[in-house]
């Protein structure tokens, strides 16, 4: 094994050999091995360990093995301790999930404040083997049965390509000792079910069984790249850059084959993994919406937007503008000048109204519905959605609209558009209000 792990790291991790790195180990067989072959590696590394608390007085003990091991090793001993179980509480979620996230904090906090270039972990063919089956019977997609990668950010994984069994047998050959963790053995955690009951049966169907599920993930994962290029090439036809986000013709989407798969590896990676509930948005009404913790997706007639939350303001954002106010400069700037003659207008950028016919406070907000004015130019009265509608202004321009209204909730101005003619000056008004805005 000794040798065939030094040519696995020559040909797939020449880096390791040009920088100090952190070897992440808990005691356990895989990680010890992992060790001593990095040492007969002449690799130059350090130990970290994270001592979760969770074993009472075995979580002490395998601390303190692991700083003796370093010592033995003579090599650098990093070490950590939480109390993973109120982490767990706190965050509301399993105590295998709080010890990952509490780990790998520690692992990040520790390479940025270091020397250290890479972590290793010790991760072996049957972890990979494991996690494909675990991510098989929750439903996944490619990406999900390629296992563990091998390698991610600073993270390294060296053992991959060498079974548990193998690790074992070094362990042995060796006489190395390490710290045996009970919590291995209890089948009540999936991992540990799948290790201890599924995967003996498969490696009891014949002898390369388990190596031939490995050579698959292979082929899985050349077929995820060429998957890649496809989801590019589809990026190029159909993604438009827009001044609110992304434009998706939702005609031209609808048309591609394989369109479930096409959606998910087209939007899982704003926080959108669930195809049928896209298309049900594609299929909906105008105005119907996702939205993802960093991303909202909106359907707008034949239009699909995918842009950032920030884009979508909230519509109840309002900002009272008084008598005396001579100018303001958020949410957007807006001069307010009175003046006894009447100045140009265009409707855009600066309009001119009669003073005398203004209830204060002003009010500047966004639309709502139900919102009618009377514009300027036209006859009647229209309701604001009909006439943005008309103006083909989309449901994410929309929300970035500022309308400006009087105390009772007349609509003064469309801000950047259109006037309301009730509020226009003519021939007997005395006192003007000259209204300019700026983007």
């Amino acid at each position: 094994m000794k040798s065939a792990f030094e040519n696995h790291l020559k040909t797939k991790f020449p880096e390791l050999y040009n920088q100090p790195i952190l070897l992440a180990c808990s005691g356990g067989i895989d990680s010890v091995v992992l060790a001593y072959l990095c040492r007969e590696a002449h690799l130059d590394f350090a130990l970290a360990h994270c001592n979760f608390k969770l074993r009472g007085a075995a979580s002490a003990a395998d601390a303190i093995f692991v700083k003796q091991l370093a010592n033995q090793l003579s090599i650098p001993f990093f070490t950590t301790s939480f109390d993973t179980e109120l982490h767990a509480k706190k965050q509301k979620c399993s105590i295998q999930m709080a010890a990952r996230a509490l780990r790998y904090d520690w692992f990040d906090q520790l390479i940025k404040d270091s020397a250290y270039s890479y972590l290793l972990t010790a991760h072996h063919r049957d972890d990979t083997l494991e996690t494909m089956l675990i991510n098989l019977s929750r439903g996944t997609g490619i990406d999900g049965l390629l296992g563990i990668p091998d390698k991610r950010d600073y993270i390294r994984r060296p053992l991959l390509p060498f079974s548990r069994q193998e690790v074992a047998a070094y362990a042995a050959a060796h006489k190395i000792d390490w710290r045996e963790d009970s919590s291995n053995e209890e089948t009540k955690y999936l991992r540990n079910k799948i290790r201890h009951e599924l995967l003996p049966v498969f490696a009891s169907l014949h002898n390369t069984a388990l190596d031939n599920m490995v050579q698959t993930q292979t082929y899985l994962s050349q077929t995820a790249d060429l998957s890649e290029l496809y989801i590019q090439s589809l990026k190029k036809e159909l993604w438009q850059d827009g001044d609110d986000g992304i434009e998706i013709s939702i005609p031209l989407l609808l048309s591609k084959p394989a369109i479930e798969a096409s959606l998910f590896a087209l939007f899982s990676p704003f926080g959108f993994s669930n195809p049928a509930a896209i298309l049900g948005i594609c299929e909906g009404e105008s105005g119907k919406k996702l939205v993802s913790h960093t991303h909202v997706l909106l359907k707008d007639r034949d239009v699909l937007y995918l842009c950032t939350q920030e884009r979508t303001l909230d519509q109840y954002d309002q900002y009272e503008i008084h008598e005396s106010s001579e100018a303001i400069s958020h949410p957007i700037y807006l001069e307010l000048t009175s003046s006894d003659k009447a100045t140009a207008v265009n409707h855009k950028t600066h309009i001119s109204v009669d003073r005398e016919l203004l209830s204060y406070p002003l009010l500047l907000r966004h639309m709502k519905e139900g919102d009618v004015f009377y514009p300027s130019g036209m006859t009647g009265k229209k309701r604001l959605s009909k006439f943005l509608r008309d103006e083909k202004i989309n449901v994410i321009s929309k929300a970035a609209i500022w309308v400006l209204t009087d105390a009772q909730d007349q609509i003064i101005w469309v801000v950047g558009m259109r006037a309301d003619r009730r509020f226009q000056t003519h021939s007997k008004t005395k006192q003007y209000l000259c209204l300019k805005s700026m983007p």
